[in-house]
This record gives structure tokens, C-alpha cells and sequence, in this order.
């Protein structure tokens, strides 16, 4: 007997707020008994994702903040911006002293982290409303970013598609075009903790990477030198560890905020790029993506003045971000994979995330 096709996820939209003029919606994306995902039009936002634990109860397990409100102070100068569940571009990661060269030409773009660029600059991506347009399934944004948007050269035309597919995985789809060249380097900053949105810190949870080299980098977390192995280091994750388990060694490269917040390079292939697996609920995070790098970052930098949706703070670790993106620098890195966009060719790539329940670390 032919098993019974699973319900469509429902697409919903409301009113929550206004920024600049512009009204600002959020848009539900929910199947029952599954998935229910809310995506703020203001900065792509990933505000909240409800998924059940191992005996069907349904939590919150993104951090975000209740209101309109909590996103855009946080984007306001002077902050310390940490980009809760955002689209970051048009350059994920960060830009050594805010400027590359593109065809012999030096562009500046403006730096917000130190001497550095990071996540396409104080006025990036995470900071505009998008279209937004209802497709099955799913919701897709735009935006234009026109020619010198925060010293970039190029008109880039992005397209973001969320979706819930048919095995309830949340899919993240980018599209982008230029009518010059560019560089361009996408991601989504969704900050997981799988026991549930302020419940505390996520060092307890396993992490397991398909990656067997990462880039070390300086003080600044610009990458120094070439990959290096993460094998005998506090990067080798290739096999399940608990993300809190190595924080503390003495150790450079863990000396910045006591955590992690770095690249890994990729292995490719079929296999999930990251697991992460929650021992209290028994939530399993199963990540797969097109891209070569994936940026680990155990949410050094939060502070207990971030009240999120729950109204409880966020305290350094409260959550992790998995960035599926290019590496940071690569427009300086010519021995990195390019990032560059011409004219006539379409940057694509495509992360998707699924939820489900495991009774032990995976393996």
C-alpha cells in the first residue's frame, strides 16, 4: 500500500513593524506534526524554527529576538552586532583591512571589525527589507544592491528561497547576477542551541565535521598561511566531540573569546557537511551544502543584554552558527577558491538543514 503523500507546509505572512519608512512582515512556513520556521523580510531573518524533541514536544530552537525592534538596534553603529539568524553579504566572513583588488583595481569597502570588513560591511544585507514573494512550499526574497552598495562594484540582483521540502528539511537557496564583476560570498547566521532557545550554553552539544583541514588564522581572524590538518589540533571534529570539550586549552588559536570562529575546509562529496546532536532533547542537526567552507562559531561574543524571543539572555555560547560560505579573505586569497562574479554567470549555492531525533552522538 502506497504510503499517504506528506501534507504541504502552509505559508503564512503578518504585519511586525516598520523600519525606514518600509513596513516589515513575517512570514510562517509550517507543516503539522513538523517544521514551523519563521522568516523576518527584514534581513531574511530566520526569527525562530520550532522543532520536536524525542518525545514529539515542539520547541523554539534558533535564537532571535521577540520584535522588530531587537534587530534593528543591534544593527544600529556603536553595536555589537551578532546578526541573529540574518542573510550576511554581499561578503560573508571578513575582508583583511576593507578593500581587495578586482582586475587591477583597488576597491575600499567600509571596515566594522577591527581594521577589518566582516559580513558585507555596517550596512549590509542583514540590514535591508526585502521583496518577498510566497512560493509553493516556501518564500523567496530579493534584493537589488546597486552599483558601489558600501564600496562594491557591480549591480548584484540576489535571490534567497526558504523552503520546507517534502521530508520537512528547510532549504536555503541563493541566486545572485551582476552586470560587472564582483565578488560575492553568501550565507545565512541562524544561531542553533537544540535543548531550546535560552536554556542555557550549547557546550554540551556533540559537533561532527566533514572536514579534515580548517584555516588558521591571527589575532584579527583573518586567515595566516594555508590550510592546515585539523588532525592533533582542537579542530578535529571528524569525529563527534562535545563543542565545549577543548574550550579553555591552551591553545592560540582558541585564545579569542574562548571559542571557536573559524573556517573549515570542506571535504565534499554526499555526506552531511555537520552534525550536531543535543543529549537533553535528543535533537539531531543534520547539514548538507554546495559550499566549500564551513565557518563554526560557538557564539564567543554574545552577552547577557541580548534578551531574545523567550525573554531570556543570551550569555556567551547560547548558541552556535554553522555558516555555509567561501572561505574568509578570498578575494585576497587567489590560492583560495574564488569568489569572484562576472557578467553572464549566476552564483548559486544551496544549504539545507534537517531535523530529527538520535539517541546518542553521531558516529
Amino acid at each position: 500500500m502506497t504510503a499517504p503523500a506528506p501534507h504541504p507546509p502552509t505559508v503564512g505572512r503578518e504585519f511586525f513593524g516598520r523600519v525606514g519608512g518600509a513596513d516589515v512582515h513575517r512570514y510562517t512556513l509550517a507543516r503539522p506534526g513538523g517544521l514551523t520556521v519563521r522568516i523576518l523580510d527584514y534581513g531574511g531573518v530566520v526569527q525562530s524554527l520550532e522543532a520536536p524533541d524525542r518525545d514529539g514536544t515542539p520547541e523554539n530552537v534558533v535564537l532571535g529576538y521577540p520584535d522588530l525592534h531587537g534587530y534593528v538596534a543591534n544593527n544600529q553603529p556603536g553595536a555589537a552586532r551578532v546578526f541573529l539568524g540574518a542573510l550576511v553579504g554581499r561578503f560573508a566572513n571578513r575582508i583583511a583591512g576593507g578593500a581587495f583588488a578586482l582586475h587591477g583595481v583597488l576597491h575600499r569597502v567600509p571596515v566594522n571589525d577591527g581594521k577589518n570588513s566582516l559580513h558585507g560591511g555596517p550596512a549590509g544585507f542583514d540590514t535591508r527589507v526585502w521583496s518577498a514573494a510566497e512560493v509553493p512550499g516556501g518564500l523567496r526574497l530579493t534584493l537589488v544592491s546597486p552599483d558601489g552598495d558600501q564600496g562594491y562594484p557591480g549591480r548584484l540582483t540576489t535571490e534567497v528561497t526558504y523552503r520546507l521540502d517534502d521530508r520537512d528539511r528547510l532549504s536555503i537557496t541563493y541566486r545572485a547576477t551582476t552586470d560587472a564583476p564582483t565578488v560575492v560570498n553568501l550565507t545565512n547566521h541562524t544561531y542553533w542551541n537544540l535543548a531550546g532557545e535560552g536554556s542555557g550554553d550549547v557546550h554540551d552539544h556533540w559537533l561532527q565535521l566533514a572536514a579534515s583541514r580548517f584555516c588558521p588564522t591571527g589575532d584579527d581572524l583573518i586567515p595566516a598561511g594555508d590550510p592546515a590538518p585539523v588532525e592533533d589540533t582542537p579542530f578535529d571534529f571528524r569525529r563527534a566531540t562535545k563543542i565545549g570539550a577543548r574550550l579553555g586549552a591552551p591553545d592560540p588559536q582558541l585564545a579569542i573569546g574562548h571559542g571557536y570562529d573559524h573556517n573549515w575546509v570542506l571535504d565534499g562529496g554526499s555526506s552531511p557537511a555537520a552534525r550536531a546532536w543535543d543529549p537533553a532533547s535528543g535533537r539531531l542537526l543534520t547539514m548538507w551544502t554546495t559550499e566549500p567552507g564551513l565557518q563554526f562559531y560557538s557564539g564567543n561574543f554574545l552577552t547577557a543584554d541580548l534578551l531574545g524571543t523567550s525573554g531570556r539572555p543570551y550569555h556567551r555560547g547560547a548558541g552556535f552558527a554553522l555558516e555555509a560560505q567561501h572561505f574568509p579573505d578570498s578575494p585576497n586569497r587567489p590560492d583560495f577558491p574564488t569568489t569572484v562574479l562576472r557578467p553572464g554567470e549566476v552564483y548559486h549555492q544551496e544549504t539545507v538543514f534537517e531535523l530529527t531525533t538520535a539517541g546518542e552522538p553521531p558516529s
